[in-house]
């Protein structure tokens, strides 16, 4: 079952002061089904971030289509746009993104503060993800007295509060020392067994090769589209 597809999807920019007109991407078209990680890849300038933008519905494409579950996102004004975010999509960030004055609770309940959830429950479905990371001692913590591998599985658990259709992970190991990464990388890999759907931007192909797919862009285009071993295995 296809979770979120894009149908021929092209996004162009005006360049600031000039006529310039930049085509970030051409045409593309993806399916991303229920329950499966894909890895997108391509060097600097071929479109992945793009892509990422507008799959979390930071952006808007020029042109295609963009459905998410049963929504075609794509048609969607702004308001729309932002409660689409907030309830069917979770970000994790290479920079983590997480709020220096809060706590480790605190920064997962809110999400859940601005849909309006009782505080009660809030704080529930917070202590409950944060035992899931392995950070339960740390729940009245603020980010600066953590590690960067801490800090990243709080901002998974935060990526999970609203129970999302999808979670967008950019660089998600890319701040991070090599035996760091292999365990978020590990937390990523559960959820994967747990039925998630998870979709990276990712410029390191040791990273790429623990999804079930890798796409490949180059200059706004796909120009692979190729399951890994970790398909077999899974």
């Amino acid at each position: 079952m296809d979770i979120a597809s894009i149908e021929q999807l092209v996004k162009i920019y005006a360049k600031p002061g000039t006529d310039v007109q930049v085509h970030a991407l051409r045409g593309v078209t993806m399916y991303f089904r229920e329950g499966e990680s894909v890895a997108i890849c391509g060097a600097s300038g071929s479109g992945k971030s793009t892509m990422l933008n507008i799959l979390g519905c930071l952006d808007r494409p020029t042109a295609g289509v963009y459905r998410l579950g049963d929504v075609d996102v794509s048609k969607l004004d702004d308001d729309e746009l932002s409660r689409i975010r907030g309830e069917r999509i979770g970000f994790v960030f290479q920079n983590f993104n997480l709020i220096q004055q809060l706590t480790l609770r605190e920064n997962l309940e809110v999400p859940l503060f601005y849909q309006g959830v009782h505080v009660s429950e809030r704080r529930q479905r917070a202590d409950r993800l944060i035992e899931q990371v392995g950070l339960a001692d740390r729940a009245s913590h603020r980010p600066m007295e953590l590690s960067g591998g801490q800090q990243q599985r709080v901002a998974i658990a935060r990526a999970l509060i609203n129970d999302p259709l999808i979670i967008l992970a950019d660089e998600p190991t890319g701040n991070l020392d090599t035996a760091t990464g292999e365990m978020i990388l590990e937390i990523f890999a559960r959820l994967r067994a747990d039925g998630r759907t998870i979709i990276m931007v990712t410029h390191e192909p040791d990273v790429a090769q623990t999804c079930d797919r890798i796409i490949t862009m180059r200059d706004g285009m796909v120009i692979s589209d190729e399951y890994t071993a970790a398909t077999a295995t899974a």
